[in-house]
């Protein structure tokens, strides 16, 4: 089922997701009331979501700005779900010795690309809670987790997509809303991930380099240019990552897969010697299997001086 189309089967769940709907306002509500509680930190936390489910870029933004944080002095930290990972009871910090298999594709590519204490829990409070008590960090940026309102938080940026925008929108499981499109009326920031829109700060993922899996090796952008490439992709979005090849080149032979994928051996099997190109999120998970064919582009998401100016006022 396509969710940035209105076909027969997305009409046929339009009951389920009003039903989605009223239940998430309801749940809100409770929370904005008082009924359920929100767990205030002193610790600055800084939530980096969006109310589509999909791949909207989020995780290269989290990355972007752990990275400019610490570079303006703070002891920073990063919370997750996990999602796809098998962990499942109490806190997992996750370093270089953490399986994604057990913490996520998410987390173990955040760790991996900033070195700061990543913290997997299903309870995103107690997850906080551990970074503060643990690793004394200073400020805590969740991964995904707009809508875990029991964590209380100081900022909301909320991230769209630039082409998909809102798919079709209907809410699940006809569509891909989470919430309403007016909750973006209520964020600290929307960043537009890809295109320009009034009122949203423009982010672009910039690709840097290709690296190879195995063996750490750099090439430049142009190294496949004309080459016959199997590109990989198992995120939300797959085309964007095809297309972005394109743009450098590539003849690609694409292999699109679910997000979150646990990639197998057998996965990257071909009849052909052709090099394999594939996102980073995705190669963390092929480590143990990599060969010297195997590479990944290694892309940076871009934030203007301006909004991190900005950002950096509001805390």
């Amino acid at each position: 089922m396509n969710l940035n189309k209105r076909g027969l089967v997305n009409y046929l769940l339009l009951p389920v997701s009003g039903v989605f709907y009223l239940l998430s306002c309801i749940r809100r509500f409770l929370y904005q009331t008082k009924l359920l509680t929100t767990y205030r930190f002193n610790t600055n936390v800084i939530v980096v979501g969006n109310i589509t489910v999909g791949g909207s870029g989020k995780t290269p933004i989290v990355i972007a700005l752990v990275n400019y944080f610490k570079q303006q002095g703070k002891r920073v930290g990063v919370v997750s779900r996990g999602y796809g990972g098998s962990h499942a009871q109490g806190s997992l910090l996750v370093d270089q010795n953490t399986h994604p298999s057990a913490s996520g594709d998410e987390p173990s590519l955040i760790a991996a690309q900033t070195q700061v204490p990543v913290m997997v829990n299903q309870d995103r409070v107690q997850a906080v809670k551990d970074l503060i008590i643990d690793h004394n960090v200073d400020l805590v940026i969740s991964d995904d987790g707009l809508q875990h309102y029991a964590m209380g938080r100081h900022l909301e940026i909320a991230v769209v997509d630039g082409k998909r925008r809102f798919g079709n929108g209907f809410f699940l499981p006809a569509g891909p809303l989470r919430e309403p499109v007016s909750r973006l009326k209520t964020v600290d920031f929307v960043i537009n991930n890809g295109e320009k829109h009034t009122g949203e700060v423009t982010s672009n993922l910039k690709p840097l380099m290709f690296v190879n899996v195995a063996t750490n090796e750099e090439q430049p952008l142009d190294y496949f240019s004309q080459q016959t490439c199997h590109g990989v992709a198992g995120i939300g979005y797959p085309q964007r990552f095809f297309d972005t090849l394109t743009q450098l080149g590539v003849k690609v032979k694409t292999h699109a897969f679910a997000d979150h994928h646990a990639f197998a051996r057998s996965d990257l099997i071909f009849d052909d010697n052709y090099p394999i190109l594939m996102t980073a999120k995705d190669c963390v998970k092929c480590r143990e299997f990599a060969t010297d064919q195997m590479w990944y582009l290694h892309v940076e998401a871009e934030l203007s001086d301006d909004f991190l100016t900005e950002l950096t006022n509001k805390l």
